[in-house]
């Protein structure tokens, strides 16, 4: 699991730092479309303050991958990673947005996804395997 948090701290971290810093930038990467209001400005450098508050949350659990705040946290990564693939692909599909990062995007969604399923998957196997041996 550690390897899992640091990773995804390292690659939010950095994807926040640059929502946050140019989010005009960042949303062209992605949709090949303007920011043009400052509204629009707002949400880009709250949407990088989210990534990056996510970041700090992995890089402090990795540190401790044996409590329930870790687990908790690779949770709502997956809860992330699924709501970021459909709000990306219906962006696509619906809106007709696609920049030359959309799809990376997508596809990097999708593997720390599916690391989480495969991480949470086997803490449960461990956590049963625990429940056993403590009714014993």
């Amino acid at each position: 699991m550690k390897k899992l948090l640091i990773i995804t701290a390292l690659v939010e971290g950095m994807t926040g730092l640059f929502f946050l810093l140019l989010p005009s930038f960042m949303v062209s990467v992605l949709f090949d479309v303007s920011l043009d209001t400052q509204v629009g400005l707002v949400l880009g450098r709250l949407a990088g303050s989210a990534l990056l508050s996510l970041s700090i949350a992995c890089w402090i659990a990795g540190n401790d991958t044996q409590s329930r705040a870790a687990l908790a946290i690779v949770w709502a990564l997956l809860f992330y990673n699924v709501i970021s693939i459909i709000l990306l692909t219906y962006v696509y599909i619906d809106l007709d947005f696609c920049g030359i990062g959309l799809w990376p995007a997508v596809i990097l969604h999708l593997i720390f996804g599916l690391w989480c399923i495969v991480f949470l998957k086997q803490a449960s196997k461990l956590t049963g395997r625990k429940e056993t041996n403590e009714r014993k």
